[in-house]
C-alpha cells in the first residue's frame, strides 16, 4: 500500500500545481451611476471585443429601468440599489441606452473602441 499512497500524493500534487498556474481573468468592470434621473457618465468608453460587467448604481430613491435595444438588455434597478449587466464582446461602435421610466432625461451611450 505504500506505493499506492505515494502515487495518490503525486497525483494530488500534480493537480494542485496545475491549478496554481491557472489564473482566471475577470471581466473588465464599469459603473454607470443614476443620479437625479441622469446617467453618469453619459458616455462610457469600453474595450471592443471583450465581455464586460456593467454595474448600474441607482442612487435615486425611485426605480429606473436600464434599457438598450442595441445591447439587447433591459434591467429594472430599484431605488438606492445596484444591478449588474453583462454585455459583449462588442464590435467597435456606439450603443445608446436610456432609462425607460424617464427616457427624456436618462440617456447615455456605451462606446466600444
Amino acid at each position: 500500500m505504500p506505493n499506492a499512497m505515494n502515487y495518490m500524493k503525486e497525483i494530488s500534487l500534480a493537480l494542485l500545481l496545475t491549478g496554481a498556474g491557472t489564473v482566471l481573468a475577470a471581466d473588465p468592470e464599469y459603473t454607470l451611476t443614476i443620479r437625479n434621473h441622469t446617467f453618469e457618465p453619459a458616455e462610457l468608453r469600453v474595450p471592443a471585443g471583450k465581455k464586460i460587467r456593467l454595474t448600474i448604481d441607482n442612487q435615486d430613491p425611485s426605480a429606473e429601468e436600464f434599457e438598450s435595444h442595441e445591447l439587447n438588455r433591459e434591467k429594472i434597478v430599484p431605488g438606492k440599489s445596484k444591478a449588474a449587466i453583462y454585455v459583449g464582446p462588442l464590435d467597435p461602435g456606439r450603443y445608446p441606452f436610456f432609462g425607460d421610466f424617464n427616457p427624456a432625461l436618462t440617456r447615455g451611450v456605451l462606446i466600444a473602441e
